[in-house]
């Protein structure tokens, strides 16, 4: 009898050579040297999602598209498309199309499944690439800006990045928001959220594709879960968006607590656009996927107030050390030398002016070496004092394995945060500065980064500057881990408006398995 068996790796080949994105690759684990037998190739499709901007009349938005160069040929020998679409908009029980209007009264997100799907005016392509290394912009100061999804091919995938950058001028949402748009996924974590009288946070779920989703909403607060059921069962139609009022689906306000989004059907990109009557409004990204350690990088020197919201979401409990990683070493904040978090249930720390005049960065690593209960985290920063407060929000984030880019820098008002968390481990660091889109030469520039220490940096312009421009994080071989951040900070008379962006790995390629004796014949 003859049996003809094909391999695991044979699989993994033949789906890399079909696709070629970066599901058919397990995650990069840290190690700068890939694993013999295997090849690291570009990604040949990549896909994002940007969530509806504001409502505001008195806001507009930039987005900023970017696709580092370096990039092989795609298989068809062309440099491929990168373009975004309006998409269409689940009106919310919470408070209308992208979160207008009052609260809701409780209803939750199960009448925004049954909610009437708003079709976008127009389809045409947003911010559209030509080439990679020259960033492409638009701007809107529409207060009915859809949502958008759209993917990138060829040469233009491996690194595609995009920036949405909202300035408003006033009301409870005045400020800067800002925010790399998100790839879709299953699962997110969102520590730090709030559901209190003074906030407003909507979490925006955008479906990519041509069948629809269903997703699962969870808070949990500082005794865990907060109950109801308005969070299940969430349909989101393809190519539309969903926003949901997170007050909505609790009885209980609660200032600090964390969601988690879930997708039990198909798959979603997901981002919290929280407001504050008092600090502004920001984005808050989704935070890396929970583990034993994390690091939040960029904490301005000038922060008057810093919040750490953590949850250790499996069945154990977790102790972690907490370290600020400073210029000059790790240094453990006066009465915070441990921090306990109880399973499932969500913790907050008031850091107050944590950074004293001195940039840094938050790192949690387990009390017991040996420990493996993961945890994630974020923190809420607040420049400013009085009147003239603005908050933005650092969750946790990935290392950069390969690369990290930021978009829409400007001539000033960027500063790039590098921290190397590992005593003994330097981080060395080659960052590029793109033309501009509106024309300029590139630079490079190299930064050593001590174990152990952050760093903090005007980073480099190019020269001939003329409209903005990109900025892509490279660890040399051998370097150590590194993780990275970048502030935009653009005044608005007093208010010393900002927000940060974490710079995780762009993910844009991926380990295959060499073929080898791939396909084998097995015979009995």
């Amino acid at each position: 009898m003859k049996r003809t068996m094909m391999s695991l790796i044979g699989v993994a080949v033949a789906l890399a050579a079909v696709t070629g994105v970066a599901a058919v690759a397990a995650p990069d684990t840290g190690d700068r040297d890939d694993p013999r037998g295997s090849s690291r190739l570009p990604v040949q499709r990549s896909a994002l999602l940007c969530p509806a901007p504001t409502s505001s009349e008195v806001g507009e938005t930039a987005y900023t598209a970017f696709a580092p160069k370096g990039a092989a040929a795609g298989a068809d020998g062309k440099k491929g498309t990168a373009e975004l679409r309006p998409a269409g908009t689940v009106r919310d029980a919470g408070g209308g199309a992208g979160g207008k209007g009052k609260k809701g009264k409780g209803k939750g997100a199960a009448d925004s499944a049954a909610g009437q799907t708003v079709a976008p005016r127009d389809t045409k392509p947003v911010v559209p690439l030509q080439e990679a290394g020259k960033p492409v912009t638009t701007t809107t100061d529409s207060p009915d800006a859809p949502a958008l999804v759209g993917a990138a091919d060829g040469t233009l995938a491996p690194g595609w990045t995009v920036q949405q950058t909202t300035s408003v001028a006033a009301g409870s949402g005045r400020g800067l928001l800002g925010l790399s748009c998100t790839t879709p996924d299953t699962t997110f974590w969102f520590p730090g959220v709030s559901t209190a009288t003074d906030r407003q946070d909507y979490v925006h779920l955008t479906n990519p594709d041509a069948t629809p989703a269903v997703v699962d909403l969870e808070l949990r607060g500082k005794d865990g879960s907060l109950a109801g059921s308005a969070g299940e069962d969430i349909s989101v139609p393809p190519h539309a968006t969903v926003p949901v009022l997170l007050s909505t689906l609790t009885s209980a306000p609660t200032t600090n607590a964390s969601l988690h989004v879930v997708a039990r059907e198909g798959r979603v990109g997901a981002a919290v656009q929280a407001s504050d009557s008092k600090l502004g409004s920001d984005w808050l990204p989704p935070a890396a996927d929970p583990s034993p350690s994390v690091v939040l990088p960029g904490i301005p020197k000038d922060a008057t107030s810093v919040r750490l919201v953590a949850l250790a979401p499996g069945e154990s409990d977790a102790d972690l050390k907490v370290q600020l990683a400073t210029p000059t070493g790790l240094i453990t904040p006066a009465g915070l030398e441990t921090l306990h978090l109880k399973s499932g249930m969500t913790t907050a720390v008031d850091l107050k002016d944590l950074t004293k005049g001195e940039a840094g960065s938050l790192v949690l690593t387990p009390s017991d070496k040996d420990a493996k209960a993961p945890v994630t985290a974020a923190l809420r920063v607040t420049r400013g004092k009085g009147a003239k407060q603005e908050m933005a929000f650092i969750p946790a984030t990935r290392p950069v394995e390969k690369r990290a880019t930021a978009a829409d820098n400007r001539d000033r008002g960027s500063t790039l945060s590098l921290v190397a968390p590992e005593k003994g481990k330097d981080a060395k660091v080659k960052v590029t500065a793109s033309a501009g889109s509106g024309g300029g030469t590139p630079v490079t520039k190299t930064y050593t980064v001590k174990g152990g220490t952050s760093l903090d940096a005007e980073p480099p312009r190019p020269s001939g500057l003329k409209g903005t421009y990109a900025l892509t994080v490279e660890p040399e071989p051998g370097s150590g881990p590194v993780y990275a951040a970048r502030m935009l900070a653009r005044p608005q008379g007093g208010l010393p408006a900002f927000t940060v962006q974490p710079l995780p790995d762009d993910r844009g390629s991926v380990l295959v398995p060499t073929a080898g004796q791939d396909l084998s014949v097995l015979t009995n």
